[in-house]
């Protein structure tokens, strides 16, 4: 089964003088090639920070647009990460192993499957 990690982190975190991004970037690294190894490893994505963001909603027929970020709070969604795993508990076992989780959040989901097939170009 499939999930997705959402990854939240306030990103004063990482803007401090004493936070070593680049050791970060390394364990990550690390950690996405074990997951590789493993066959849990389906990808991941970055984003960029919410104040990037643009909300869309349409009401009474009209579109409407608003600058983010859409919700006031220290941390932000940040990215996410892609993940094969035979149930739940595995997922939440794999996902405790991100270094983001040390200085952020990683919330899990299981990914919905479809049961239309996805229509043809």
């Amino acid at each position: 089964m499939r999930y997705t990690c959402l990854v939240h982190f306030d990103p004063a975190v990482m803007q401090s003088p004493e936070f070593d991004k680049a050791a970060l970037d390394r364990r990550s690294k690390a950690y996405d090639e074990e997951l590789k190894a493993g066959g849990h490893f389906l990808g991941w994505q970055g984003l960029a920070l919410g104040d990037a963001a643009v909300i869309v909603r349409i009401r009474d027929g009209k579109m409407l647009a608003t600058d983010g970020p859409y919700i006031e709070s220290k941390e932000q969604m940040a990215g996410f990460v892609l993940l094969e795993a035979r149930d739940m508990n595995e997922a939440v076992r794999l996902a405790a192993g991100l270094p983001l989780a040390e200085i952020g959040t990683i919330e899990v989901r299981p990914i919905v499957q479809s049961s239309s097939p996805p229509p043809q170009p």
